[in-house]
């Protein structure tokens, strides 16, 4: 089945081609390393690597760059504070970083460059803008001219007009370059900042033709991935607030400067809610991954969580959310530990488990290759460990269909990642009383498929008394403590 993705450029659902297959290149927007990021910061990164799985899945062989931003004014703001060079403020919050992928299970990216490391390929694409006149040199600062690219604007649909009246959403982000450098036309955005006092203070400037100082924020991204990936590549991910201006600048840079098309797909993942609100740091629900953790929630968790709705779809991050998602990762484990212990029937003639594991392999690639699916592709999974474990409770798997459905399981999981991460923290069954409460429901469901009504009321008083509470769900039983 063709694998199909939503491309921002185009607003369509397009049938993936890469440039080169089997290989594919992605280049995912990284932090800027000034603070841990939060949660929401984590939907994209997860996201990422879900695609990133994903297509090694699917056969292909992929080279997955994400960059980390380490020169920013936030950056050069916090050294200066405290009197240090840049590199004492990233340093630590790219480790920390780093950790905080480990803990949701994202596998590490082919590389991570860091803008710092790329300053001579930042010069050496500036000078092609120049060259091309797609820029100017204005008092040691270089700046992109917007209206010397006629489709600027193709990939955010923002228009060229709206953006040299100030209106909307053009305003809004272009307040965030403030005319702190001269320009010849309110609407060019900064390639490189001529050097502040404060810059060569901690370390921010670097020489060029045109002077020293730093570069602005765009330009490092289009160096980077173009140095790594090509000149033009495959695949572009990042949260929706970069649609505009920072993913419209790369591409007006790239573009420019190359005359080549700059990336065939562009992915962008929808903000994240938090409680069914917007998150900011004034209303101190911007949780990063170790206060979820502090709160006593697991990193698989977090991970289900995060992959549980559709990616351009808006996602509720709410603590009960939290809990549901601990819940679904010990059925998956309950029913992966059953397919392990069930002892094979050497007469058995039901093939219903196998078929079932196999019907729920097609439907779960299915649901991917529609742009990712990811609510879909897990009710897939769940329709699967609900009609496995009504086989099993009835004693009759032969030893291929067992075989069949733990490979299902385990072809779920190279995509989704959160039975590996849940067994390496030792979480999802955290603890005996949980398995023997997923043994009881399961004796309890048994009892009520043979209509022995009096059994499965004994089995529930039994959870009662142990402080369990069970809930009828539409996927199923789902069970919490009192």
């Amino acid at each position: 089945m063709p694998l199909r993705l939503y491309n921002t450029l185009t607003r369509t659902l397009e049938e993936f081609q890469p440039l080169d297959p089997p290989r594919v290149g992605v280049y995912a927007c990284g932090p800027t390393v000034y603070r841990p990021p939060h949660v929401g910061n984590f939907r994209t990164f997860v996201f990422n690597d879900l695609l990133h799985r994903y297509l090694e899945w699917k056969g292909y062989e992929v080279r997955f760059v994400m960059n980390l931003t380490d020169v920013e004014d936030k950056i050069i703001d916090g050294a200066a504070q405290r009197g240090v060079r840049i590199e004492a403020v990233t340093a630590p919050m790219i480790e920390a970083f780093q950790a905080d992928l480990h803990t949701v299970g994202v596998r590490p990216a082919d590389l991570y460059p860091r803008a710092t490391e790329y300053i001579d390929e930042m010069v050496a694409l500036i000078a092609r803008l120049i060259e091309n006149n797609r820029a100017y040199i204005s008092d040691g600062s270089v700046y992109f001219a917007i209206g010397s690219l006629p489709d600027y604007g193709k990939l955010s649909r923002v228009e060229l007009q709206d953006i040299r009246s100030g209106a909307g959403l053009a305003s809004r982000a272009r307040a965030v370059d403030a005319d702190e450098y001269g320009k010849e036309d309110a609407r060019d955005f900064a390639l490189w900042k001529a050097a502040k006092d404060v810059d060569h203070r901690v370390g921010a400037a670097w020489p060029t033709p045109w002077g020293e100082g730093r570069p602005g924020w765009h330009i490092e991204c289009s160096a980077m991935s173009m140095k790594e990936l090509g000149e033009s590549f495959d695949l572009h991910t990042g949260g929706e607030d970069l649609v505009f201006p920072h993913h419209e600048d790369e591409i007006a840079q790239s573009e420019g400067a190359t005359g080549k098309p700059f990336v065939r797909y562009w992915l962008h993942v929808k903000h994240l809610l938090v409680n069914g609100e917007k998150m900011s740091k004034s209303k101190q629900n911007d949780f990063t991954i170790d206060q979820l953790i502090e709160r006593g929630y697991s990193g698989a968790s977090i991970r289900y969580l995060l992959l549980s709705a559709h990616y351009r779809k808006e996602l509720n991050f709410t603590f009960d959310g939290l809990d549901q998602a601990r819940e679904s990762l010990r059925r998956l484990r309950t029913f992966a530990d059953r397919l392990a212990e069930t002892k094979p029937s050497a007469s058995a003639a039901d093939t219903s488990l196998g078929t079932a594991a196999a019907t729920a392999l097609t439907a779960f690639e299915a649901a991917l290759d529609d742009d990712l699916n990811t609510s879909a592709a897990l009710a897939a999974v769940f329709d699967f460990v609900r009609e496995g474990n009504s086989v099993l409770n009835g004693g009759v798997a032969s030893g291929d269909d067992l075989r069949a459905a733990a490979d299902a399981l385990a072809r779920f999981d190279a995509v989704f990642g959160v039975l590996e991460l849940a067994r390496a923290e030792g979480t999802g069954l955290d603890d005996d009383l949980a398995a023997w409460v997923e043994t009881r429901i399961a004796d309890r469901q048994a009892a009520r498929g043979r209509r022995d009504f009096k059994t499965a009321d004994t089995i529930r008083d039994e959870l009662t008394a142990k402080g369990i509470i069970l809930e009828d769900t539409p996927t199923g039983i789902r069970w919490k403590r009192a």
